[in-house]
């Protein structure tokens, strides 16, 4: 949680597409989000053993 704590909040539109994730986590985040910077130094990441391609599955996200 160190490093975690460094990060910036995430935004709305980062938490709705996390809604979408599998395997979500109190700590997920969109690692397109994270900006790599010195403070973050040492960070260990973990990447999901299953992904949503919206490109490739045909996928259409449902109204909430």
């Amino acid at each position: 949680m160190e490093h975690y704590n460094k990060l910036e909040e995430p935004s709305d539109e980062e938490n709705d597409m996390l809604d979408l994730a599998f395997g979500l986590t109190e700590t997920s985040r969109l690692g397109c989000q994270i900006i790599a910077r010195h403070e973050l130094d040492g960070i260990r990441l973990a990447i999901p053993a299953a992904t949503r391609n919206f490109a490739v599955d045909g996928y259409v996200a449902k109204p909430h």
